[in-house]
């Protein structure tokens, strides 16, 4: 699904609501999630899930072209775990 289709769907479930006002709550939605990642926070959504942040150290690795050893800098990537209720439904538990 992308975001497009994300508000499409969720203003057909609320008619009540302008598109352009769901359009604004989902990027406003977004934006809090990454914002927060991006200054370290975990982000939780009970029966969902949470995000955090993982990160990576410096290290070396190998171009797998060539061979040759290269070294790859340290970066901090984001993480999502699933929660209970969300594995429970996919697994039909």
């Amino acid at each position: 699904m992308t975001r497009s289709e994300l508000i499409q769907r969720l203003a057909e479930m609320n008619p009540h609501l302008y598109l352009r006002d769901v359009e604004k709550i989902v990027e406003t939605v977004f934006d809090e999630i990454s914002a927060a990642l991006a200054r370290g926070d975990r982000v939780e959504l009970r029966g969902f899930g949470a995000f955090s942040v993982k990160h990576r150290e410096a290290r070396s690795g190998r171009n797998p072209r060539t061979g040759e050893t290269v070294s790859v800098e340290a970066k901090r990537l984001p993480f999502f775990k699933t929660g209970k209720a969300l594995r429970e439904k996919l697994n039909g538990d």
